[in-house]
Parts: structure tokens; C-alpha cells; sequence
């Protein structure tokens, strides 16, 4: 990869900074660009969200000093320690001073600082049993088949099954999904007003008489009932803001997996800063083509969050349709919520009345000093019936066997 002299170096920070001249400051907003560029060359996990998020950091940063905007920068494109050396590296060339010539940059050079080394694993051989030490040095019988040691081997499944979704690379991601699609969900039954015939000690009055009357009209058997138990609903309301970004991704897949593996109708809804349906979109036996289809319908992935509105509009339009019958519901965000935190606590109190049972999932969760302190959380939390985490597989399953346990 070759760069010009304009685009491997920049406008000098401070006088970009200090200069009221517009093209200044465009330069090295076009620089700013042109580094993220580079960087996703490199193989970093830079989006426009996150450089967004660096230009209007700027504004806090004193330029002069280089040490803090490349301080400020790596802390907002860089999230995986293993990428830190690589992004140093890259940002000493970019940013340094102008330079008169053309100058290559060895891209494939600067990948290799990237590449993962897995873990080895060597078959473990084939040996004989031990010679007993009384009858010297006789061989084993060579009709004896061999014996296989037993040694302890590397498992990348287990260390899926642990690993954060936002650390995951692509090809991580794309086992996860497959891993997904083999989870089996069963949701909690509700007893139902209906009965069915059965041995229980409840007397179907109605079937006792029916059937002695065809038998002379004298009582001579009483006929037995049971409940009849039907699965109850579920809906899923999703958080795809531009703060459940890392994410996202992989919460439509689980939402996807769930959607498809329950007998029952699953409602399905997104929100950012405004509450969208997926249900419909869904509804596919191919995966990529449903989740290609939500992203055509949701026009505000990645937005703002704004929790306490979505949510009612919600109860407002869509509670008494789907809420019925005992429905569960499962809302899946990480409370960093932009709106009014007291029409939060008011639709979630509503929402709490209208459900059998309401399970925050907060991606945020796992992590061991994670506290509830956000003004989102503070204000949903009281009404929550379970607060769980969903930030890997095995979270996911911890899910599963608590949706197995509601009566």
C-alpha cells in the first residue's frame, strides 16, 4: 500500500486546534478518516460509530500534546489488548511529520502483529502397556490391541462458550451462531380453564352423566378430568443502540434461535429510539435472509436509547395483542438510557403488571464489577423478576434452564 505525502501525515494538531480557518480543520478531519481507513486495512474493529465518537472527543482533548490524543484514540478504537502494539505502531507512522516523498507501507507486515496463534494440539500416541518388572523384559502380547493415552487436550468449544461477545473475532462469531442453533428452549406452561380426560380426582359431572344415561340412567362410574397446560408466550424486546453495538449481532441470532425453536408464537421488537416489529421479518427458515431483512426494516440501528418511550409504546399499542395469556417477557439492554427515567419506572411498572414474568437480560452483567448505577437501571430495577446476564454462551444457557423453570 502506498500513501501520499498528505495522507500519511496530518495538519499539526495544535494548529488545527487554535486556528479559526475551516479547511484546517477539515484536513484533519479527512486525516482522521483516513487513519480509520488504514486501521481497518490493519484488521482492527474500527466503525463509523467509533470514529464518530473520536471526532467529538477532540473538542476535550488539549492537541498540543500528542500523547493524549493517541491516549484518547486508542481507548475508542482499541478493544482487544492483544491489538494495542499494532495500533501504536500504526499511529506513530500516520501521525508523524510531513514528509516530501511517496513512501510504501507494508500492510501484510503490520497484519502479521495481529495474527492469532492457536493453541497446538498433538494426537496423543499410541503405546504399549507397561512391562512388569518381575517377568523382565518380555514383550506384550502383539495380539493385544494398544492402548490409547489419555491426555488432556485443548477445547476451543469450552473456551467459546466463555468468551465475551464483544471480544469475538469474525470467524468466532460465525461458530457461535452455529453453536446457537443447536441450544433447545422450553418455556415454563400455564394452566389453562380447559380440562382433558384423566385419572386425577377431579369429577367431569358432565361426561359422568353422558355416558351413565346411555347405560339405564343410574350413576354406576364417575368419569375423571385433569388440567390441560399449554406453553406460554413469549416476547422479546431487543436494545440495537448504538451502546449494544458490539452486541447486537449476535442478540439477533440468539433472537432468531429462540424464535424458531419454540412450538408457541414468539413476538419479537427492537428499539433505539423508537420501537420497531420484527416478528414478520423473522419468520424465515433462512437466517441470513430474516436478519437481512430486519436490518432493511429498522431505521434506527445504532441511535440513541431512549427506553422509557419505547417501552410505551409498547404497552400502548402492541400490550393487550401480545401480553395475553400469561406472557413472559424478555428485555434485553444495557440500561444506558437517554430519556426521562421517570416515564422509565412508569411504562416499566405497567409493563411488570401486564406480564407473568419480566427477566432484564444486561449484556454488562458479566462483567465482575458491574454495578447497577445507571439512571436506566435504577429507575427499571424494581420491577424486574430476574436480572441476568447475556454476554456469552454459557449465559445463555443459564437462561434456558431459569425460561425451563416458570410454572
Amino acid at each position: 500500500m502506498t500513501l501520499s505525502p498528505k495522507s500519511t501525515t496530518s495538519t499539526p494538531l495544535s494548529y488545527a486546534t487554535d486556528s479559526a480557518d475551516p479547511d484546517a480543520r477539515a484536513h484533519l478531519l479527512r486525516n482522521l478518516m483516513l487513519f480509520g481507513r488504514l486501521l481497518r486495512a490493519l484488521g482492527l474493529d474500527v466503525n463509523p460509530g467509533r470514529m464518530i465518537d473520536l471526532a467529538q472527543a477532540l473538542a476535550l482533548i488539549d492537541l498540543r500534546y500528542k500523547v493524549d490524543f493517541q491516549s484518547a484514540a486508542r481507548a475508542l478504537l482499541v478493544h482487544d489488548k492483544q491489538d494495542i502494539p499494532l495500533f501504536d505502531q500504526a499511529f506513530d507512522m500516520f501521525w508523524r511529520k510531513p514528509v516530501d516523498k511517496w513512501e510504501a507501507v507494508d500492510l501484510p507486515a503490520l497484519r502479521m502483529l495481529r495474527r492469532r496463534t492457536k493453541p497446538q494440539v498433538v494426537a496423543p500416541p499410541l503405546t504399549e502397556p507397561p512391562l512388569d518388572e518381575n517377568e523382565g523384559n518380555t514383550p506384550s502380547d502383539p495380539n493385544q490391541p494398544p492402548l490409547l493415552e489419555v491426555v488432556q487436550t485443548y477445547s476451543d468449544r469450552e473456551v467459546l462458550r466463555r468468551k465475551d461477545f464483544s471480544e469475538m473475532t469474525a470467524d468466532e462469531m460465525g461458530s457461535v451462531k452455529q453453536l446457537m442453533q443447536e441450544f433447545v428452549w422450553n418455556l415454563g406452561t400455564r394452566r389453562i380453564r380447559r380440562h382433558r380426560s384423566g385419572k386425577d380426582q377431579i369429577i367431569d359431572m358432565r361426561r359422568t352423566l353422558r355416558h351413565n344415561l346411555k347405560h339405564g340412567g343410574e350413576i354406576l362410574q364417575f368419569a375423571r378430568k385433569t388440567p390441560k397446560y399449554k406453553p406460554r408466550p413469549l416476547v422479546i424486546i431487543a436494545d440495537i443502540s448504538g451502546s449494544m453495538e458490539r452486541y447486537s449481532r449476535l442478540l439477533m441470532q440468539f433472537v432468531y434461535s429462540v424464535s424458531s425453536a419454540l412450538e408457541q408464537p414468539v413476538e419479537s421488537f427492537v428499539f433505539s429510539t423508537q420501537l420497531t416489529r420484527i416478528t414478520r421479518e423473522l419468520d424465515n427458515k433462512d437466517i441470513d435472509a430474516a436478519l437481512k431483512e430486519v436490518a432493511h426494516t429498522v431505521v434506527d440501528w445504532s441511535g440513541g436509547t431512549r427506553i422509557g418511550d419505547s417501552l410505551k409504546t409498547f404497552n400502548f399499542q402492541w400490550g393487550r395483542r401480545v401480553l395475553g395469556r400469561g406472557a413472559v417477557v424478555l428485555l434485553i439492554s444495557d440500561g444506558w438510557d437517554r430519556g426521562d427515567p421517570a416515564l422509565l419506572s412508569v411504562e416499566m411498572k405497567r409493563l411488570h403488571l401486564n406480564c407473568h414474568r419480566l427477566i432484564w437480560l444486561n449484556p454488562l452483567l458479566g462483567a465482575p464489577d458491574y454495578e447497577p448505577l445507571t439512571r436506566g437501571m435504577q429507575a427499571a430495577l424494581p420491577q424486574v423478576d430476574d436480572f441476568l446476564p447475556v454476554h456469552n454462551l454459557a449465559s445463555l444457557e443459564a437462561l434456558a434452564r431459569v425460561l425451563e423453570t416458570i410454572k
